[in-house]
């Protein structure tokens, strides 16, 4: 018996490491592949393949170089994250054999993007933020009230002056299907900024809404937000001090930057939004987004409503803990 299972251990012990092999030996063909068909546009390296018992699939340490620029993005991690190792082995055999009968997606199936770092002040940042202003058509950024607070989002400068050296950024996104509808769950997080945790759910089969195409029309159940302060709001409010504003002249800001933010999506923001979110600025450490309509809806419809109708029609309110 003791052998029996000292042998048993050994075959699985290979089964496992030759699968492994295989696994990342296919998947590395597929990257390989992929950064020669995108080397006219970026200039990519990676580490290597990693892959768990758990489930989790990533290309590790990677080094990208836009064409045109020479600051470089890095991730750490790239990858998906499944049920089971034995998940991963299902989903590379439906990729070799599109056509084979298999078991289909996993019930639940993820996907991780952790540290994306970029310097703040990037080339392409800089670029990106440019494009930013010319695309919204305003000629008030550079304003201090405005710029200080990131009304139309954070300049290089305005996070180099609060103390940021690099922006990290880490993802990850999971669909879950239920009974009658499936759940997507977000945590987004910037070191020493915010982490976001959200999910929304959705009417409907994930895989049968997906093979729709372009016919899919998602139907919104409801959606929850946590956003907590991982020290930007102090960093915001100390940099526009250092601008020549007011405490007062920064929460208005503030407020004015938030409001802009809804209408730029057509939604108008009432008192169940704004004062939660006043308190939030004022040192809450943590907010809470909720939209709860009476019925699943269709995002496409939101803008055939009147911006001051939208809160009511989605049930949008916001809390603080």
């Amino acid at each position: 018996m003791k052998k029996l299972i000292i042998w048993t251990i050994i075959i699985g012990g290979v089964a496992y490491a030759g699968s492994k092999f295989y696994l990342h030996r296919e998947v590395e063909k597929s990257v390989d592949t992929a950064i020669l068909m995108m080397s006219p546009l970026a200039t990519i390296e990676y580490g290597g393949i990693s892959s768990t018992m758990s489930g989790e699939l990533t290309i590790d340490d990677i080094h990208a170089k836009i064409a045109g620029f020479k600051d470089e993005i890095v991730i750490d991690r790239l990858g998906i994250d499944t049920p089971s190792y034995f998940s991963l082995l299902e989903l590379g055999e439906m990729a070799r054999n599109p056509g084979a009968q298999s078991g289909g997606l996993p019930r639940d199936f993820g996907f991780i993007i952790e540290g994306i770092r970029a310097p703040v002040e990037a080339d392409y940042a800089k670029m990106i933020y440019a494009k930013r202003l010319e695309m919204l058509g305003v000629s008030d950024a550079g304003e201090a009230a405005n710029e200080c607070v990131g009304k139309y989002g954070f300049s290089p400068t305005a996070l180099k002056s609060m103390g940021y050296i690099e922006e990290v950024v880490s993802m990850s996104i999971t669909a879950r299907n239920g009974d009658g509808d499936f759940v997507l769950e977000i945590v987004s997080t910037a070191e020493d900024m915010w982490k976001i945790e959200a999910s929304l759910a959705m009417a409907g089969d994930l895989v049968t809404e997906i093979t729709k195409g372009r016919g899919y029309v998602p139907k919104m159940r409801h959606f929850n937000a946590s956003v907590t302060d991982l020290s930007l709001n102090r960093r915001v409010e100390k940099y526009c001090a250092s601008r020549g504003l007011s405490p007062e002249e920064t929460m208005t800001a503030r407020m004015d930057a938030f409001k802009f933010i809804g209408e730029s999506n057509g939604i108008v923001f009432d008192e169940y939004l704004l004062e939660p979110y006043q308190q939030f600025l004022a040192g809450e450490p943590k907010i809470t987004f909720t939209a709860a309509p009476n019925q699943p809806i269709s995002l496409s419809q939101i803008d055939l409503y009147k911006p001051s109708d939208v809160p009511a029609l989605l049930n949008l309110s916001a809390s603080i803990p």
